[in-house]
């Protein structure tokens, strides 16, 4: 597990400049309840573990986040309560769970994994050692009947659990209880939940364990010859997010479908799976995302709409799914899938003709904001619709989209001019909620936070670039940003209006502001970002601040959409595709003070794949790069100095000053520079 902040001594030959530290990475602010998947990639059979070791099981999707029709909890008979020490994985990319318990009169373990054996099927296991005398106590909360026969119970005369010891049943007045006395000297009790419906046999639980780790171990967290080398705590982080990502994955209805998460959210919301599909593309996983694409459009109407899991008025998902069209034909280097979808994407574009109000300059209005905000007068479909209907229209084939996207802009502008307020701190911004909505009127409780709903403006600045980076709205947006900062992230940004933060709402202003040249911002909203996860690499999606009386939790957890802001942050730190100009290493401002490498192989972009490695060497450092068959950009950046180290020479292009940075000839396709003393 990540270290807490450490200082690193800078090199000797930089005088005047004695010390810098890295970036503490180390759970500061993880939630105080947590829950965890530990199932196998596009498993239907997704139960959890809570921050306590419970089972969380059988939640159907769509429903509340605590709907779970069974709750296992392990405990002791005894009279003292238990504290559990600490909670962790046994490795970023093996989900086997190990929650460690104390009381006074001794210590137990719970390990809590799945197994898929062949002929057997689909079971959750639990091997509970104790270190003493013990009677294991299972409380189970459920509505259903259990029964007990021999070694096994059931739930409503259907198998719920074979144990390698005879239970002992209570029915108590908050639910059932399962009793299982140990050996005098201690033991291990092995709980085995089938999945399927089957009946399982009791077997050697060490050896269970074992098969499982070693199938994790053999799995990949990159494919299609995409390779990462990071410094280990991103390293960490990148590999959990892809376990996650692919264990909330499920083939529905045929349809491999890209799921935002395993209990409330666990479906296809069209914005959420935009930015995983990307990151999957970046994981290597090609043909999946190729298959997610054709799954997102599957949710499309006759009328051009796409009715997914953000409902019907969050008329922005038509966009959207052009938007996640264009970028995987530009990750792909082909534009078939564009070709192919061009007829979804006018009827896409016709819909949103069809909503926009012609008494309000042309929005898209009213509908669904999302993000703190229900229906209303909103900008956030109209914004994202400016990024999806630019996107499209710009790509082969899609000019007749232009007058569209043009007129819209043009309605956008008139209306964003009447709509910017001051802020107390003395900037202006564009609220999200037009001034003429109601909500406006309603109590302080209840009236809109000036920062609800941005998330639509931090995409449209980036990755939808529908501003230049010195736009008074993007400066605008920034600002509220940092206004709103607390914990290192942005605060009540989402539906937790008071004293609640949007966990990866953060990653969305992280690549605003990198993209926009706030690096120093940037880097501390992504470190705050990752601060907010489990100690198992894994974000609620929001949280109340440290301290509230007054928030709560909110969202599915594992949240893959926070997965793939962490994957997508961690490639565009090292490689950010600016429109047609590729920015390098532009993310690196506390990454850099971990002196290791940095390595990329095949990550694709708009231009083709790329290759990058990054090495500290002596006092500076030096990164080797190649790209692929793809388009040139027009133009390379680099930064003019790495930490404390200013670039000093390039080997196999011509390099020049560019203001703060460097650009390398961009018909180059491999070279090597250098930054040191």
């Amino acid at each position: 597990m990540p270290t807490r902040r450490q200082v690193l001594q800078a090199p000797a030959a930089l005088a005047g400049a004695t010390t810098y530290s890295t970036p503490a990475i180390d759970f500061t602010y993880s939630p105080l309840q947590w829950q965890t998947a530990y199932c196998f990639p596009d498993d239907p059979h997704k139960s959890l573990v809570d921050h306590r070791g419970a089972l969380l099981c059988g939640h159907p999707g769509r429903k509340g986040i605590d709907y779970f029709p069974l709750i296992v909890e392990f405990t002791l008979l005894g009279m003292e309560d238990n504290h559990v020490t600490r909670q962790q994985l046994e490795a970023p990319g093996v989900p086997i769970v190990h929650t460690h318990v104390e009381r006074p009169g001794g210590r137990f373990e719970i390990i809590t994994f799945a197994t898929n054996r062949a002929g057997e099927g689909r079971v959750d296991n639990v091997l509970i050692t104790a270190s003493a005398r013990a009677v294991p106590i299972l409380n189970l909360r459920t509505r259903g009947t259990v029964a007990v026969s021999g070694n096994s119970a059931t739930l409503d005369a259907k198998p719920l659990l074979t144990a390698n010891r005879p239970p002992r049943l209570r029915d108590t007045a908050s639910g059932w209880q399962l009793q299982f006395p140990m050996e005098p000297q201690g033991g291990e009790l092995l709980l085995r939940l089938p999945q399927q419906g089957q009946t399982v046999t009791a077997t050697d639980g060490r050896a269970l364990l074992e098969e499982a780790r070693t199938w994790w171990k053999n799995w990949q967290p990159f494919a299609g010859g995409v390779e990462w080398d990071l410094p280990r705590p991103y390293m960490d982080f990148l590999t959990a997010c892809a376990r996650n990502i692919l264990q909330a994955r499920e083939l529905r209805n045929g349809d491999l479908t890209f799921q935002v998460g395993p209990t409330c959210y666990r479906g296809l919301w069209v914005v959420d799976g935009h930015f995983i599909l990307e990151s999957a593309r970046y994981l290597g996983y090609h043909e999946e995302a190729h298959k997610g694409l054709r799954t997102t459009w599957n949710y499309q109407r006759p009328d051009g709409a796409l009715d997914a899991g953000g409902g019907p008025e969050h008329f922005k998902d038509a966009a959207i799914a052009m938007f996640s069209t264009v970028r995987q034909c530009e990750l792909s280097q082909t534009w078939a899938d564009f070709q192919q979808f061009l007829p979804n994407i006018r009827r896409a574009a016709g819909f949103l003709d069809s909503r926009r109000d012609p008494a309000r300059h042309g929005l898209i209005v009213p509908g669904f904001a999302d993000g703190g905000f229900t229906k209303g007068i909103e900008f956030t479909n109209t914004l994202w619709s400016l990024a999806g209907l630019q996107s499209a229209a710009s790509a082969p084939g899609g000019g007749s989209l232009k007058p569209l996207s043009d007129g819209l802009r043009s309605g956008f502008d008139a209306a964003a001019k009447q709509e910017m307020l001051r802020h107390p701190s003395g900037f202006d911004y564009l609220p999200m909620v037009l001034k003429e909505d109601p909500a406006w009127q309603r109590s302080e409780w209840d009236r809109p936070r000036p920062q609800a709903a941005q998330w639509a403006l931090s995409q449209a600045i980036f990755p939808g670039v529908v501003f230049a980076p010195d736009h008074p709205i993007v400066r605008g947006h920034i600002a509220l940003m940092r206004s709103c900062t607390r914990e290192d992230v942005p605060i009540e940004t989402g539906w937790l209006p008071h004293e609640g933060l949007w966990t990866y709402n953060a990653g969305f202003a992280a690549h605003a502001a990198l993209w926009a040249g706030d690096s120093e911002f940037a880097s501390r909203v992504f470190h705050g970002f990752l601060n907010h996860a489990s100690p198992l690499y894994c974000w609620r999606e929001e949280q109340p601040l440290r301290g509230s009386l007054v928030s709560g939790y909110v969202g599915d957890m594992p949240h893959n959409w926070a997965s793939a802001e962490c994957v997508l942050y961690l490639r565009h730190m090292l490689a950010l595709e600016d429109r047609q100009t590729l920015r390098l290493l532009s993310g690196l401002d506390d990454a850099i003070s971990f002196r290791a490498p940095f390595r990329l192989a095949n990550s694709p972009t708009r231009f083709g794949p790329i290759h990058l490695t990054l090495t500290p060497e002596g006092n500076g450092w030096t990164l080797a790069f190649r790209r692929g068959p793809g388009p040139a950009p027009a133009a390379v950046l680099l930064p003019a100095s790495l930490g404390l180290s200013p670039f000093r020479a390039a080997k196999g292009a011509a390099a020049k000053p560019a203001g703060r940075a460097v650009s390398i000839d961009p018909a180059a396709t491999e070279w090597s520079v250098r930054w040191g003393a």
